[in-house]
């Protein structure tokens, strides 16, 4: 593995190879497909598996070995045969060896079988990670960041332990019940159906916890989301909540959804508590069957004590194995769900993806068109932009104005293909923005938006992110450019200071800065401003507008903004109403027809005016 500037790892594993395995067996039932991805470790499967085996054949061999110590122990006592003592001695090493060596096998199961299921566990983490990655703007618009959290930390978590509480559980109690049914009933038949008349009661019990259990869980995965969605608007709004002293609403709001989860939680506790005793209690009344059945056979001499002993042995042995079937069947009914949940996530298609075999993108002159773009958001009735026309060249800042609503920030995004366009197109030197690579696009197209999202690390580290192995001398260009470099030299720790969670130890206006830096870094072909100075006073966006043009000369600049002051500079400004380009010009042009530009400039100008837009604001 090497660590690049901006501190991110990059492996020269295979990870690419176990998200294509996440895809395989698509179609499939989730325990189907949780099952083929745990044989994708066939040695460590394999172990796990035989050493279930082994350990339940050596605890089946525990019960004659004891039957036949007793029986030894009732010779010395009724006729103390000689060299018995000798013979109870080596029975209770062999006892003693069985039992060590059944505890060694069943650390090798839970170990591999832990193995397994970790590897699990970090391959689908890889996959459902590498899907959150991939998935286009549409897809977050409509899920909230707390699903996906509880999907990638309880849903995975259930197909990870499947493997072990399930899978192997499954070999064990099928050799014990299976090997030991022969074994009883090849002794004597009427007390091995006996031991093993609790068997098909706890069958039905499981069936009906299963569909029981299987019911909740669904409903306590939503009631855990609601919960996680709560504690992570929360945290992410904390000065909100602090600003308005809302701690006790916030409190209320997070105890009204934590104790729907704790009811429905605490129900099925108690459905899993209820069917474990009745099938503890059927367990215990075979056993009482087998004791007084058995005990009138030794009376009359039809059966030794030690062959009671074995019968009574086996049962309690068998005894934990039964009540971890509540537990087996619970994993299945987990499992399933959440196997269904999350590989119906993993499978999820890809709106915005490279078709197959499209090429880079080649930028020569750097041209930006937009050709009657059309966009209509998903399960939007009116379209947000609508018949969108305009074309900039390299050295040229265009303009974009209007009311909030009119399409500024969807334009912006269209360019670099977060939203694919409803109709027309938009090309960069002819070339179609949906025909080349999206990861040549995007490094061509850089968009710096108003909210600016910082990560935790240093201050190179943030600005750097977009080309990690960024000289020095590129990054301090790119944060004097953006007018921060005067700022990050007067720290302590200059470019290495490390920026709180989502940069709050950064006012706003530095953080909108940085995030400049952090584009400009890229020497993209095309730049898009999105309000991205509204956090910036007036002085210092007009030494940051003057640093950009001179950096933006061979390269389309665009600016959208609600300050026309923002705007003065451009070549060209585009009014958008409803969708539409409604006027367009220079500022001088614009002011001069006395439109709704001309209108939105003297209601910022004079604000203490009656300014009456007229017809152009209907």
């Amino acid at each position: 593995m090497t660590t690049d500037k901006a501190g991110r790892v990059h492996s020269r594993g295979d990870a690419q190879a176990h998200v294509a395995a996440a895809h395989a067996g698509k179609g499939q039932s989730p325990l189907l497909r949780i099952t083929l991805y745990s044989l994708r470790h066939p040695w460590r499967a394999a172990a796990a598996i035989g050493a279930t085996i082994i350990a339940s054949v050596l605890q089946l061999m525990i019960p004659r070995l004891l039957g036949h110590a007793v029986d030894q122990a009732q010779g010395i006592l009724s006729v103390g045969a000689e060299g018995a003592e000798q013979a109870l001695f080596w029975s209770a090493m062999t006892l003693l060896a069985v039992s060590v060596a059944r505890g060694v096998f069943t650390l090798c199961q839970n170990y591999f079988s832990e193995s397994v299921g970790h590897h699990v566990g970090y391959e689908l983490r890889l996959a459902f990670y590498d899907k959150v990655q991939r998935l286009p703007y549409a897809y977050h618009d409509k899920v909230h960041t707390g699903d996906l959290i509880t999907m990638g930390l309880l849903d995975l978590d259930g197909v990870r332990m499947f493997f072990s509480t399930g899978l192997v559980r499954v070999v064990l109690l099928s050799v014990l019940i299976g090997v030991g049914a022969y074994m009883l009933l090849s002794t004597d038949v009427v007390l091995g159906l006996l031991a093993l008349s609790f068997v098909p009661f706890v069958a039905w019990r499981s069936s009906v916890a299963q569909l029981t259990l299987r019911a909740t869980w669904i409903v306590l995965q939503d009631k855990l989301s609601a919960l996680t969605r709560v504690m992570e608007e929360n945290l992410g709004g904390i000065r909100v909540v602090r600003a308005f002293s809302a701690q006790n609403f916030e409190l209320a709001k997070f105890e009204a959804a934590s104790e729907a989860a704790l009811e429905l939680s605490h129900e099925r506790v108690g459905i899993r508590v209820r069917n474990t005793s009745i099938m503890t209690f059927s367990f215990f009344a075979a056993m009482g069957l087998v004791l007084w059945i058995g005990g009138t056979k030794v009376i009359a001499g039809e059966m030794s004590v030690g062959t009671l002993a074995s019968f009574l042995t086996f049962m309690t042995i068998l005894q934990m194995p039964v009540r971890q079937l509540g537990m087996m069947v619970n994993s299945f009914a987990r499992a399933s769900i959440c196997g269904n949940r999350l590989f119906s996530f993993i499978d999820e298609p890809i709106s915005i993806a490279d078709k197959p075999g499209v090429p880079d993108l080649k930028v020569s002159k750097g041209i930006l068109r937009f050709e009657d773009v059309r966009f209509t958001y998903p399960g939007a009735t009116h379209p947000t932009l609508d018949g969108v026309s305009f074309e900039a060249h390299p050295g040229q800042t265009i303009g974009i104005v209007g009311a909030p609503g009119s399409g500024k920030s969807t334009l912006a995004h269209l360019i670099p293909r977060f939203y694919d366009v409803s109709g027309g197109r938009i090309t960069i030197d002819g070339q179609d923005v949906s025909e080349v690579s999206l990861q040549s696009l995007r490094r061509s197209v850089a968009v710096v938006q108003q909210d600016s999202f910082l990560f935790t690390t240093t201050i190179e580290n943030n600005i750097a992110y977009g080309d990690p192995w960024s000289k020095e001398t590129k990054i301090e260009r790119a944060a004097e450019s953006a007018q921060l470099h005067n700022y990050i030299k007067g720290l302590p720790l200059g470019y290495d200071t490390v920026v709180g969670e989502r940069g709050v130890s950064l006012s706003g206006g530095q953080r909108q800065r940085l995030a400049i830096a952090r584009s400009l870094v890229l020497k993209p072909a095309v730049m898009v401003f999105d309000d991205s100075t509204a956090a910036i006073d007036a002085g210092t966006e007009h030494r940051i507008r003057s640093a950009i043009r001179r950096y933006a000369k061979d390269r389309v600049t665009l600016v959208i903004s609600h300050r026309l002051s923002s705007l003065l500079h451009a070549d060209m400004i585009l009014f958008l109403e409803d969708g539409r380009i409604v006027e367009s010009g220079s500022h001088e042009e614009l002011l001069a027809k006395g439109g709704r530009y001309r209108a939105l400039y003297d209601l910022q100008t004079r604000p203490d005016e009656d300014i009456h837009f007229g017809s152009a604001a209907q």
